[in-house]
C-alpha cells in the first residue's frame, strides 16, 4: 500500500506520484500479446514526458512515439534509439524536420501531401533519403470522446485511403523519400474492439493494393489509445487487442508497431491535494484544495472523471465541488463528487492520474507546476522539483532588468 501522507509530508502538495512497477506491469503485458511476431513498442511520449519515465520505457526496450522535436530529443536522451523513434504530429515546422531527419530516426509520419512536400524538399536540401510512413484516416468512428477522437473524416489528423495512395505513389518516385510504413489511430481512451479491427482491416487491405504496385511496406503502424478504467469502462485485455489486429494481417510480413501511452501511465499516476477549506454558498457545497485546473486540467477539458480518494475519512458524504485556487470558474477538479464533511489539510488524492495530467499543465495565475515523485520496489524518490517563482520567471527577468 502507498503511504500517501507520508509522500504528502515530505514532497508537499499539489504532488504528483507514479508507480513505476504498475507502468512494468503494463508494458510486460502488451510486449507479451505481441509474442512471436515481429513487433515495435513505440512508448506515447506525450502522455507522460518526464525524463524519468522514458528512461524508465527505454530500460525495457521501449521505442518512442513523438509528436514534437522537443520529445524526440527527450526519447534520444533518455537512451532510445534513433532506430525506434517515429516523428508523428500534423504541423511539423521546418526546423523540425530538418533535425528528425538529421537523427536519423526510423521515420517521419506525414499528415498530409503539403507537409509531404516540405519533408521531400528538406531531404533534398540535405541530400538524404527521407523514410517516411503516411497516417490514413480510415473515417472509423472510434467512439470515444470527441476531442481524442482522430479516425473521422472531421479530424484534423490523417488524410483518406485514396489521398494516403497518391501520397505513397509520389513516394516511390521521389528520389529523396522512402515510402517504409503506414499508421493509423483512431483516437484515445479505445474501449470498443471492433472499431479498432474495422480500422485494421482497412488500412491492411490498402497495404496489399500497395503492394501490388510494388510499394512494399515494412512497418504497420496501429497507433496506440488502449483504453483504461477511470470509473467503470469495460476495458479490452491485451491479447484480445493483439490477435484482432492481427487476424487483418493474412500473408502480410509487417512489423507491427504500437504506440502505448495512456495504457502504460494513466492508473500508475495519483494526483494529491490537500484541502484549504470549505464553502457553501446556499445549497451549493464548495470543497476548497491546493491543487487547480493549472495542475490537472482533465476534468475541466475534457470533464474527464477520476476517482478521489478521501483516505478513509468517515462521515456521512454530501454532493460538493472540488475546486482550487485559480480565478476561473472552470477551476474544477471535479462537480457533485460525493464527499464526508472535510477539515483543512485533509489530503485527496485523485487517481489514475498519470496520463495527460502533469504534462498539460501551466504556470496560469503564476503558480509553480507541481513536484513529481517515482514510486519503485517500495522506495520513493524525486524526480521533479517543485517550481518556484524564480522558475517561473526565469525566461522574463533579463529583460526587466536591461529596461531598468
Amino acid at each position: 500500500m502507498i503511504d500517501f501522507h507520508v509522500l504528502a509530508k515530505e514532497y508537499s502538495t499539489p504532488l504528483y506520484v507514479y508507480d513505476f512497477n504498475y507502468m512494468s506491469r503494463q508494458f510486460e503485458a502488451l510486449k507479451e500479446a505481441f509474442k512471436g511476431r515481429k513487433s515495435i513498442l513505440a512508448y506515447a511520449v506525450k502522455a507522460n514526458s518526464n525524463l524519468s519515465v522514458v528512461k524508465h520505457f527505454a530500460q525495457m526496450g521501449s521505442g518512442a512515439d513523438c509528436v514534437s522535436i522537443g520529445e524526440v530529443r527527450r526519447a534520444l536522451m533518455c537512451g532510445i534509439p534513433a532506430y525506434r523513434i517515429i516523428f508523428s504530429g500534423v504541423g511539423k515546422q521546418d526546423h523540425e524536420i530538418r533535425e528528425a531527419l538529421e537523427s536519423d530516426i526510423l521515420y517521419i509520419n506525414l499528415e498530409s501531401d503539403a507537409e509531404m512536400q516540405r519533408v521531400e524538399m528538406i531531404a533534398r536540401e540535405l541530400n538524404i533519403t527521407a523514410r517516411i510512413s503516411v497516417r490514413v484516416n480510415p473515417n472509423i468512428d472510434a467512439k470515444t470522446h470527441p476531442y481524442i477522437s482522430t479516425g473521422l473524416h472531421s479530424s484534423k489528423f490523417g488524410v483518406d485511403l485514396n489521398s494516403a495512395k497518391r501520397m505513397y505513389i509520389r513516394a516511390k518516385n521521389s528520389q529523396y523519400l522512402e515510402p517504409v510504413g503506414i499508421h493509423f489511430h483512431i483516437g484515445s481512451q479505445l474501449t470498443e474492439l471492433d472499431p479498432i479491427r474495422e480500422a485494421a482491416e482497412i488500412v491492411a487491405d490498402l497495404v496489399r493494393s500497395l503492394s501490388a504496385l510494388k510499394i512494399n511496406l515494412k512497418f504497420f503502424d496501429v497507433g496506440g489509445g488502449l483504453g483504461v478504467r477511470y470509473k467503470n469502462e469495460t476495458t479490452i485485455e491485451p491479447y484480445e487487442y493483439a490477435q484482432a489486429i492481427l487476424s487483418t494481417l493474412t500473408a502480410l510480413d509487417m512489423t507491427i508497431i504500437c504506440e502505448p501511452g495512456r495504457f502504460l501511465t494513466a492508473n500508475a499516476g495519483y494526483f494529491l491535494t490537500k484541502v484549504l477549506y470549505e464553502k457553501q454558498n446556499g445549497d451549493k457545497r464548495f470543497v476548497m484544495v491546493d491543487g487547480a485546473m493549472n495542475d490537472l486540467i482533465r476534468p475541466s477539458l475534457y470533464e474527464a472523471y477520476h476517482h478521489v480518494n478521501t483516505l478513509d475519512k468517515e462521515g456521512e458524504k454530501t454532493l460538493a465541488d472540488i475546486v482550487g485556487p485559480v480565478c476561473e470558474s472552470g477551476d474544477f477538479l471535479a462537480k457533485d463528487y460525493a464527499l464526508p464533511m472535510m477539515q483543512h489539510n485533509d489530503l485527496l488524492v485523485f487517481e489514475s492520474a498519470g496520463a495527460y495530467g502533469f504534462g498539460m499543465g501551466s504556470n496560469y495565475n503564476t503558480r509553480g507546476r507541481s513536484a513529481e515523485v517515482a514510486l519503485e520496489d517500495g522506495k520513493a524518490r524525486l524526480i521533479r522539483r517543485r517550481e518556484s517563482f524564480d522558475d517561473i520567471i526565469a525566461n522574463e527577468r533579463e529583460f526587466l532588468e536591461a529596461n531598468e
